[in-house]
């Protein structure tokens, strides 16, 4: 006897001697128990003398195993022992084991969700450090995100996006139902001084040029509003000057 195919194996020739009927039907019952998988008729006939009828046997151990805890199942082709469907609830358990994601998986998450469809290298720029494997990996592995269609770049980079399975989890609609700036701030969970701090770092030229504009701005506003204070404080002069002309010219008048 020997293992072949997840089966147990007996000469043919040997069972042909030795086994009768109940024989037989007992063999075909240790074949489906040994089995890891459902066993096609095929290999059962190759595994039972010639001529044997394999159907009336597997419909007696239908029978015989009806109202047991396990019962005999066909699929297609092949039959296997399986629990008695009843108990399925009573044997299933289901076991949550949360897996606690890393800062860099989740800032990794947040920038996908944010910028998609990005690339490996954008996401990088965004972080300040380059990508580990894993982090990608772990989000792969929950279904939240999917490579995505490749830029056409240089080198063809593959972006990458989230997944309905994302949107699932974190119970959104579609991707516009991220939370935005603003509601991220007033959650507090936004802190805008560290970003401005490390492009400040990054680019420290165009920081400046932002901030020279701002400046330059502000100057255009204040010399309009002189301006118009200008235009009333002359507004107010004329007719001034216009009520003075009159009374001189009342003066005159009465001389």
């Amino acid at each position: 006897m020997s293992d072949d195919n997840d089966t147990v194996v007996l000469d043919a020739d040997e069972a042909q001697s030795a086994l009768d009927n109940a024989g037989l039907r007992r063999l075909v019952e240790a074949l489906l128990f040994a089995a890891t998988e459902p066993v096609p008729m095929g290999i059962l006939r190759e595994r039972l003398p010639a001529g044997t009828d394999l159907g009336a046997i597997l419909e007696d151990l239908q029978t015989l195993y009806q109202g047991r805890g396990i019962s005999l199942e066909r699929h297609g082709d092949a039959w296997a022992f399986r629990t008695a469907s009843d108990l399925a609830p009573i044997l299933t358990q289901q076991v949550d084991q949360p897996k606690k994601l890393t800062r860099a998986t989740l800032e990794t998450l947040a920038i996908i969700a944010y910028h998609q469809p990005v690339t490996r290298g954008e996401i990088e720029t965004i972080r300040g450090v380059a990508v580990s494997r894993g982090a990608l990996d772990t989000l792969l592995e929950q279904g939240w995100v999917k490579p995505g269609r490749r830029r056409e770049s240089p080198g063809r980079p593959v972006t990458w996006v989230t997944t309905p399975a994302f949107l699932d989890h974190f119970d959104l609609n579609n991707i516009n139902d991220l939370p935005g700036i603003d509601e991220l701030k007033a959650a507090g969970l936004l802190d805008a001084r560290p970003a401005v701090a490390a492009l400040a770092d990054r680019w420290p030229d165009q920081m400046a040029l932002e901030e020279q504009a701002d400046a330059d701005e502000d100057e255009d506003e204040i010399e309009l509003d002189i301006g118009a204070q200008l235009d009333d404080l002359s507004g107010d002069d004329e007719a001034g000057l216009l009520a003075a002309d009159d009374e001189d010219a009342v003066e005159e008048e009465n001389v």
